[in-house]
């Protein structure tokens, strides 16, 4: 069975309930209440892939708490691996608290410093955990678990991707940028560019790359990535991909349900198109799959949508596809 290797980071989660004020506050004060999950862009998608049944492992450090605990057993749950998370007496995994607005979009707030995540470059085990990349068929990280590693954690991290691809192993690179995790934008676009020459598949954004590169075309900002396969998704929902054979243009089938939470559309794309990539999809069925998948997914609440809801296995309703022009 293919394995991915999915690295990054899982945080405690505080998320806005609906409706409803906490005792003792107003709604003109900013209290409320809010519900307690867990969330981390890289987890979502290995939550995604366990659903798709592909076999994945999720690349981690937690702490020796009791919310850690919950974590591993939740993951469980879903399916994904977790032999590969390291377990740090004494430390905590980080927390965040998201605000939706009445439009699905959503703000952030983060406290991760000092979380466990963090330190995994940096441990006795870090070693042997990087070598295991080499079993599996594909690596999958975002801009947001390098931003949580020093330049030597990144220069390790980088250096066992490369050695693991040597074997055969698929580097999947999501850009999912966020510039509060940088120092400033110009080490992110060092990082960017050395992820994207080593990866081979690129999964990115207008949202992504305007904000690292302000006011160049599509045709400027996929040139900057050199990688053989790149799906480039705009700001409506449509793909442009590259890749022997391309490009092409891959446009999402209309919504016909409202959206209500914009939480994990990214996430959910990557592990439909990378589970359709290992199932033997091109590339065109492979971003009609991430589509699907995402536009479901932004009809419900929270990154993790009720297993009910998934896609029946094998759904076929390809989405409106043509030939970009060169």
């Amino acid at each position: 069975m293919a394995s991915v290797a999915c690295i990054g980071e899982c945080m405690v989660e505080l998320r806005q309930a609906q409706g409803g004020q906490s005792a003792g506050h107003s709604s003109g004060q900013g209290g409320g209440l809010y519900s307690r999950g867990f969330g981390g862009d890289t987890l979502n998608t290995a939550v995604y892939l366990a659903r798709l049944e592909i076999k994945v492992d999720y690349l981690t450090a937690l702490g020796d708490d009791a919310l850690s605990d919950e974590m591993i057993a939740a993951w469980t749950a879903e399916g994904v691996g977790t032999r590969r998370v390291a377990r740090l007496p004494g430390k905590l995994p980080g927390l965040y608290m998201i605000q939706v607005d009445a439009k699905g979009e959503r703000q952030f707030f983060h406290w991760r410093d000092s979380a466990a995540a963090r330190q995994l470059m940096n441990l006795p085990e870090t070693d042997d955990l990087l070598n295991s990349l080499m079993s599996y068929d594909i690596i999958y990280l975002s801009a947001i678990t390098l931003s949580i590693y020093d330049a030597a954690g990144r220069e390790r991290l980088f250096a066992a991707i490369k050695r693991a691809r040597l074997l055969g192993t698929r580097f999947v690179f999501d850009t999912n940028f966020r510039a509060r995790g940088w120092p400033d934008r110009d080490v992110a676009r060092e990082v960017f560019s050395a992820a994207f020459a080593a990866a081979d598949i690129v999964l990115t954004s207008t949202e992504d790359l305007l904000a690292l590169y302000p006011g160049e075309s599509h045709e400027q900002l996929m040139a900057r990535i050199p990688t053989p396969e790149l799906v480039f998704r705009l700001a409506e929902p449509v793909s442009l991909l590259r890749f022997p054979g391309g490009p092409y243009e891959v446009r999402a089938e209309p919504m016909t349900k409202p959206v209500v939470d914009t939480t994990a559309a990214g996430d959910s794309f990557a592990a439909a198109y990378i589970a359709a990539r290992l199932a033997g999809s091109d590339p065109v069925e492979a971003a009609q799959a991430g589509h699907r998948l995402a536009s479901l997914v932004i009809c419900y609440s929270g990154a993790i949508i009720p297993g009910y809801a998934m896609p029946p296995k094998k759904r076929h309703r390809p989405a409106t596809t043509r030939q970009a022009t060169k």
